[in-house]
């Protein structure tokens, strides 16, 4: 009977420590938040309210896939901005962006084979994944990045016809 009882009482201790919870390590973090509330978005000018307006080139300076004509600088300005602004972040966007070239298409029905190309600076942008899309710094509430735009053969040699495009921009103000 000793017996028994014993093995009774270790088949209960065993069974208790079975589903005993069992003690674990915790792994633990802290998540810290900062942010920053803006009062109103900036007012946004190109080129002081005009199109960019290309100039007129001649076939042959687009003769081949690749050439590049008649870099037009233009700016993108910013004023009014809250005085906590530092900076805005230009994306594109647009169903005249070219996804393998990131280029802008020419929307000139029967047009000449060329698309327009996008520079900040002397980098060309890409506009589909935003390669080289510039940051504005933004200081005392103004800001301005000044940009080029000028015709690219982008598949074929180039012939004679009009050039039209747009796009759009969206700015991420920091």
């Amino acid at each position: 009977m000793n017996k028994t009882l014993l093995a009774t009482a270790l088949v209960a201790v065993i069974a208790a420590t079975a589903f005993a919870p069992t003690a674990q390590a915790a792994n633990s973090g802290t998540i810290t938040i900062s942010g920053k509330v803006l009062s109103d978005t900036c007012t946004v000018s190109v080129n002081g309210g005009a199109t960019v307006a290309l100039p007129t080139v001649m076939t042959a300076s687009l003769a081949t896939v690749g050439a590049t004509a008649g870099s037009t600088p233009f700016t993108i300005a910013l004023s009014g901005c809250d005085a906590n602004t530092t900076s805005a972040a230009m994306s594109f966007s647009g169903a005249n962006i070219d996804a393998g070239t990131g280029y802008l298409k020419n929307t000139v029905s029967g047009g000449s084979n060329v698309q327009v190309q996008l520079l900040n600076g002397a980098s060309v942008i890409n506009a589909s994944n935003g390669t080289n899309a510039p940051t504005i710094a933004v200081t005392g509430g103004n800001g301005s990045v000044a940009m080029n735009a000028r015709y690219v053969a982008a598949s074929a040699a180039a012939t004679a016809g009009m050039v039209a495009s747009t796009v759009s921009f969206t700015l991420s103000y920091q």
